[in-house]
Order: structure tokens, then C-alpha cells, then sequence
């Protein structure tokens, strides 16, 4: 809970700073999120959100999801079509997710060295990255092989 707290809180500054609105939705969204163990789904979001806001649709969902990953608060989960929070929203640049597949827990990585790697690579090629996604997907020390 205090994790979720200082998220919040990190989350206002940050907003602040920028010049960006974090409205109240936004806010419930980013807090609904970061107290989802793993990766979080629109539609489940949209459920609990609805349940606190009958005037909940899927748009506001998804233009509070589309403000928090512009914003760095929140990064979308390619494989599994979820939202997780971002831990250091401060880090400006890229991430991995290792993914347990098992129970959903989700950890993110700042190599940035692979990450420069790849741009290298990408602009040696004539590539422009517009977005990058790098998931790892297999299991947590606490999952056991089964």
C-alpha cells in the first residue's frame, strides 16, 4: 500500500512538473494498476472502475491508459494485452519486462545498454523506432517448475 502511495505521489510531481492534468480518473486508473499484482487488463479495469463510476466507458479507460503511457506512469504489456505500472517513472529510457507466466508478476529492467544497441543497430539499417517492446516471458524463483 505505501508502494502504491509513493507511486501516486511520485505520479502528481511528475505531472505537475510537466504541465500535465492528473485528473482525478487518471489518477484512480494509475492507483487501480499499481495495486493489480501483475498485468492489468482494460476491460478489468473498466469493470472496476464502473463499479465506483457508472459513468465509466471504455473511452475514458482508454485515454487515461493512452495519458499514463505517455507520461511514463504505466507501460502496456504487449503479449498480454495489460497495463502495469512503472516503478521509476523518472527513468527516461527504455525498459525490458521479465513476465512470469505462471503467477503474473511483472519486473522491469533498465539495461540500457541493450537498448543503444538496438537503436545502433536499427539506425545502421536506416530504421527509425517509433516504440520498442522487449517481454520476457517464463518464470519467477517463487513459481516452481510443474
Amino acid at each position: 500500500m505505501t508502494e502504491s502511495r509513493d507511486l501516486l505521489r511520485q505520479a502528481e510531481h511528475q505531472c505537475q512538473a510537466r504541465g500535465a492534468r492528473f485528473t482525478p480518473i487518471r489518477r484512480r486508473v494509475l492507483e487501480l494498476i499499481a495495486e493489480a499484482p501483475g498485468g492489468l487488463k482494460a476491460y478489468d479495469l473498466l469493470d472496476r472502475l464502473a463499479a465506483e463510476h457508472a459513468a465509466a466507458r471504455p473511452p475514458t479507460v482508454y485515454r487515461a491508459l493512452e495519458f499514463l503511457i505517455d507520461q511514463g506512469l504505466v507501460h502496456r504489456i504487449e503479449s498480454l494485452n495489460a497495463y502495469v505500472a512503472c516503478p521509476c517513472p523518472e527513468h527516461s529510457h527504455g525498459f525490458q519486462l521479465l513476465i512470469c507466466r505462471r503467477c503474473g508478476r511483472v519486473e522491469e529492467l533498465h539495461l540500457d545498454d541493450v537498448n543503444d544497441q538496438l537503436a545502433d543497430r536499427a539506425r545502421e539499417l536506416g530504421f527509425r523506432v517509433e516504440r520498442q517492446t522487449i517481454e520476457l516471458l517464463g518464470r519467477c524463483e517463487a513459481c516452481p517448475d510443474a
